[in-house]
């Protein structure tokens, strides 16, 4: 049988390097058994080899709690064993993020991230401005990573990197794919009259950030 989709380019890349971008949109990653990683629930798209996925439940009663009081909860789940998986999402543009220490630390909205080492430290971390976050359908929380080890993210089309340090940044919660984790983002809502007669902007709620720092944000507000 003859086809383009047969060439080359379209064929696995078979190494054993730990993480490996067998697209822009696809993410080949290589497990053993001394190395698993956690990746968000449906991230993965095919496997090849023994390897498990196990369900990466609260490892704390705080966890617990934080979970329960936000609708945006982000499934995790453990990958174990000895083989290849490959992750995307609706074929979003995917990013390697390789942390080098504790004061290196990464935010990223749990929507945008697909895979991380399991040794790095990761908490879910609260965004001030409660009502505002559960208004916007952004959530309250997002997974902040530290270490010394690597991570995968995931944006809809080319993204964008917005220095922070010189004046306060706004982003729209949906179009923020991560940060730096020393920023305290803060909910913005612009509550005018509008608002409540339906005749706001669209643009009601967004994230404040300031301070040194970097935020990147994607060309699309969905999720």
């Amino acid at each position: 049988m003859r086809s383009e989709l047969f060439a080359d380019i379209h064929q696995e890349k078979n190494n054993t390097e730990r993480w490996t971008l067998q697209s822009k949109r696809m993410l080949r990653t290589y497990i053993t058994p001394d190395a698993p990683m956690v990746a968000t629930k449906g991230s993965m798209v095919a496997y090849q080899g023994n390897v498990t996925f196990r369900h990466k439940g609260s490892r704390s009663v705080g966890e617990f709690f934080k979970k329960q009081l936000t609708s945006e909860d982000t499934p995790m789940m453990s990958v174990e064993g000895h083989g290849e998986v490959f992750y995307a999402r609706n074929a979003a543009n995917i990013f390697l993020m390789q942390l080098e220490g504790d004061q290196d630390a990464l935010t990223v909205n749990s929507s945008r991230l697909l895979a991380f080492d399991a040794h790095l430290n990761w908490d879910i971390k609260r965004i001030r401005g409660g009502m505002g976050a559960l208004a916007s359908g952004s959530g309250l929380f997002n997974i902040e990573m530290s270490g010394q080890g690597s991570a995968s993210v995931c944006c809809y089309g080319d993204p964008m990197v917005l220095d922070c340090s010189q004046t306060p940044t706004y982003v729209d919660p949906q179009a923020a794919v991560c940060w730096s984790a020393n920023l305290a983002p803060q909910i913005k809502v612009d509550a005018s009259v509008g608002t409540f007669i339906g005749r706001e902007s669209g643009e009601t709620i967004q994230l404040m950030f300031h301070g040194p720092g970097f935020v990147v944000v994607q060309p699309a507000e969905t999720y």
